[in-house]
């Protein structure tokens, strides 16, 4: 049974002190792909040491995290496409629209998730798209930006049926983690009438832990916990669903 993690900050400072052993006990565990999202310039050294520690589990994405869109976020998108001219990414990610933070940055926001959209459709590759508070300008974009040439996975999808069925149309996973576990995580209400195929896992550790973890520092060994929901769920076994997700995550990422 191979277990994706399609979205893991592996290189975050919460793990500095037991990285390796904390990365290990997931491998060991079934766990063997992890597709590591980007934030900003300042990581980009720690993820390529991450690939470097660990070459045959670590699939890097390269992008600028809307909360880190600032007044340098044109230097930041040009360190992005450097990026993407040196080494393999897999995905442009994460970027989207994050209004619970700072609603004065929505129109830069707004601009370099187009750009990066942009960017991906350039290289044939994948968004992963990170939403909060912030659906309806999220799939303003995507309605403008839709076509074959846009695919990827909508990170920690925590909306309405209606939302998760919008977002599938613009060809996109739904990305589900530990939200599904809790009780007022409402997901869970309505997943069963997404089909699988629709489907990938991911942690988004060091957050967002699953319950019974909920509140402590999350890791990608806990996806355990997201695939027991999910098998519930869906009322088939553990070992069905990861093998669907990991073949939906082979789909997303060709790898």
């Amino acid at each position: 049974m191979i277990i994706t993690d399609t979205h893991t900050h592996l290189y975050s400072e919460a793990f500095d002190e037991d990285r390796s052993e904390m990365i290990q006990r997931a491998i060991d565990a079934g766990i063997s792909r992890f597709f590591i999202p980007a934030i900003d310039s300042e990581y980009t050294e720690r993820m390529l040491q991450l690939k470097r520690n660990f070459p045959e589990h670590m699939f890097l994405m390269s992008g600028l995290h809307p909360t880190h869109v600032k007044e340098n976020y044109k230097a930041e998108l040009h360190h992005v496409e450097e990026l993407l001219s040196k080494h393999t990414y897999y995905a442009i990610g994460e970027i989207g629209i994050d209004l619970y933070w700072d609603q004065s940055t929505l129109a830069i926001q707004e601009d370099a998730f187009r750009h990066q959209i942009q960017l991906a459709k350039q290289h044939k590759l994948p968004i992963v798209i990170h939403c909060r508070n912030a659906f309806d300008e999220v799939f303003n974009i995507l309605e403008e930006e839709k076509g074959t040439d846009l695919f990827g996975v909508f990170h920690c999808f925590t909306g309405t049926l209606s939302q998760a069925k919008q977002a599938i149309s613009y060809n996109m996973k739904l990305g589900i983690g530990g939200v599904a576990t809790f009780k007022n995580g409402k997901i869970d209400t309505f997943l069963n009438e997404i089909d699988l195929k629709h489907i990938v896992l991911e942690t988004d550790s060091p957050y967002l832990a699953p319950t019974p973890y909920r509140g402590k520092r999350n890791e990608s060994l806990y996806i355990l916990k997201v695939l027991e929901k999910l098998s519930d769920i869906y009322e088939c076994s553990e070992a069905e669903i990861a093998t669907i997700t990991t073949q939906n995550s082979k789909d997303i990422f060709s790898i």
